[in-house]
């Protein structure tokens, strides 16, 4: 793997044009659990590490969340009636 440098950290830093150029071996070597700083003309601009599920997935997989399956709507969808306008409501308020 061409140019790649391991850095002190431990993590391999590779250029775009490199990782480009073989994926998937970068991929597997993040899959075992390699960091790889990916760079641009020498800056890094891109970390890949592997994956691991968020705490609110991990919740969902084992059962104990579920999604929501409709959008959430206010408990009173009409709205709240008033026979005055709001700022006499505030100055009432305020007395």
């Amino acid at each position: 793997m061409g140019m790649s440098k391991t850095l002190p950290t431990g993590a391999t830093e590779v250029g775009i044009k490199e990782l480009r150029a073989d994926l998937s071996a970068w991929l597997d070597r993040v899959r075992d659990g390699a960091q790889v700083i990916v760079t641009s003309h020498g800056k890094p601009v891109a970390r890949l590490n592997p994956y691991a599920p968020t705490g609110l997935e991990r919740l969902i997989a084992e059962g104990k969340v579920r999604l929501p399956t409709r959008p959430k709507t206010p408990a009173d969808a009409k709205g709240v009636r008033v026979k005055a306008n709001v700022s006499d409501l505030v100055s009432e308020q305020r007395r």
